[in-house]
């Protein structure tokens, strides 16, 4: 399942929602503002990241500029419990499935998310199957 980090006003994180809706693919949608990040949920994140906290947290963001926060001296606990504290200071939308990770919108990238077909059953796919519309572009018998 595909979950998205995002919050209001999020010109990118609605571009992904949309994206995904017109794909037919299904997500859950985690607003930041409102759904309270937990220890774990901020590790993972945090593991899922090529960089670690260079990939997710905006160093540009109002509260670390104001106040001279120096997250690359904070240990991961004080890292996630800052984050925890400052949802603000992610970047969004955050994307991931059980394969892929992706922070913003990338109109080439996020191509990862739709869901991948096993290319010898796409014969064997009808209008009765969730992946019809895969199978059947790949079969040429549904148009974009």
């Amino acid at each position: 399942m595909i979950v998205i980090y995002t919050s209001p006003g999020c010109a990118s994180c609605r571009k992904v929602k949309a994206y995904l809706k017109e794909h037919n693919i299904r997500f859950i949608e985690k607003n930041i503002f409102n759904v309270l990040l937990n220890k774990n949920e901020v590790k993972y994140l945090l593991s899922r990241s090529d960089n670690g906290a260079d990939d997710i947290i905006s160093k540009r963001s109002k509260i670390i500029q104001e106040d001279k926060i120096d997250i690359d001296a904070m240990s991961t606990d004080q890292l996630i419990d800052f984050i925890i504290k400052n949802p603000s200071i992610l970047r969004r939308p955050i994307i991931l499935n059980e394969d892929n990770f992706q922070i913003g919108y990338d109109s080439e990238e996020i191509d990862a998310f739709i869901p991948r077909v096993d290319l010898k059953d796409v014969t064997k796919c009808d209008k009765n199957c969730p992946n019809f519309e895969y199978c059947g572009k790949l079969r040429g018998e549904v148009n974009d």
